[in-house]
């Protein structure tokens, strides 16, 4: 019996799955991906984002203002934003990606946390969950996650942190996001944190079109290759593949409640 994931973080809006949605869906679900979570990355694609979940049934979405648009960010942006929380539509089931980042040139800090925390507050106000970004800046995340204390909390993509911050994280209610990082050996870190967190706070994501997996370097990343990243989850943990992939599976329904 094949076992059936969700993605919890693809940029379905992007290609090369622009324009050739209906063939890269039947790829993902003839490798076990049921459902897939669009996230948005700038208020210009909330529409289209939210047009995908509306003409896919696989297709969900979350919408966010990513930390590396804040050179373009406007505040007529978060007014888009709510605007589109206002309406609520059936499959908008988070909000996301947003977050922080140190590792673009010229990265306007103090306006990133600003964004963050306006956006955290939408989460709150609208009972949302939130897919996080974070690049050198787990523990200032976590600072803000602690501060503005959101009832349902989200997930950490794409985690590459230490186990002590991956425990933070989760202390705190947050989910951690396993994506194609951790299928490379030499990814040790990750590996043994990942190893070692408890199965019920893990996610599984492919971050396609980014993030590739070993043996897929230089390509797109797709979402069938969610099925690469739960094998090589499968090898650094005691569990039986199935629990791993129900276990995971169950984590994504009730997090964002698909």
């Amino acid at each position: 019996m094949t076992p059936q994931f969700v993605d919890t973080h693809c940029h379905f809006d992007f290609p090369p799955f622009c324009g050739n949605e209906t063939q890269s869906l039947k790829r993902a679900a003839d490798a076990g991906v049921e459902k897939m979570i669009a996230v948005g990355v700038a208020a210009d694609r909330f529409a289209g984002v939210m047009a995908l979940a509306d003409r896919f049934d696989p297709v969900y979405a979350a919408l966010g203002i990513h930390p590396m648009a804040i050179g373009e960010f406007r505040e007529e942006h978060l007014t888009q934003l709510e605007t589109w929380l206002e309406k609520r539509p059936d499959k908008l089931v988070a909000i996301g990606e947003i977050g922080l980042d140190l590792f673009i040139d010229n990265p306007q800090f103090d306006r990133q946390e600003a964004l963050l925390d306006a956006q955290l507050r939408l989460a709150r106000k609208h009972d949302l969950p939130v897919i996080l970004h974070s690049r050198r800046t787990h523990d200032k995340l976590a600072m803000h996650l602690r501060r503005l204390d959101l009832p349902r909390c989200g997930v950490v993509h794409g985690f590459a942190g230490s186990e002590q911050q991956a425990q933070a994280f989760i202390k705190a209610g947050y989910f951690i996001g396993v994506g194609g990082t951790m299928t490379y050996e030499r990814a040790t870190k990750t590996r043994r944190t990942l190893s070692r967190l408890p199965l019920s706070s893990l996610l599984l994501e492919t971050d396609s079109p980014d993030m590739p997996v070993q043996g897929f370097q230089g390509e797109p990343n797709r979402p069938e290759r969610i099925r690469n990243i739960w094998q090589s989850l499968c090898a650094i943990r005691d569990e039986s593949p199935q629990e791993i992939a129900e276990t995971i599976r169950d984590n994504s329904r009730r997090l964002f409640r698909i």
